[in-house]
């Protein structure tokens, strides 16, 4: 996943969830959003301000 770019990691966490795949899955993708510091792009979208 560090090949992924911050955008695509964003968008690729918010496909999984709209396509409902595995917790186990979307919780890889949480892990590296973490590790990137990067969560509060995944609450500012969710709230609506992306």
């Amino acid at each position: 996943m560090e090949h992924l770019s911050d955008e695509l990691l964003i968008e690729s966490y918010h496909k999984a969830n709209e396509l409902n795949l595995s917790p186990d899955f979307l919780f890889l993708i949480e892990e590296e959003i973490h590790k990137r510091q990067l969560s509060h792009r995944i609450e500012s979208i969710e709230l609506g301000q992306y």
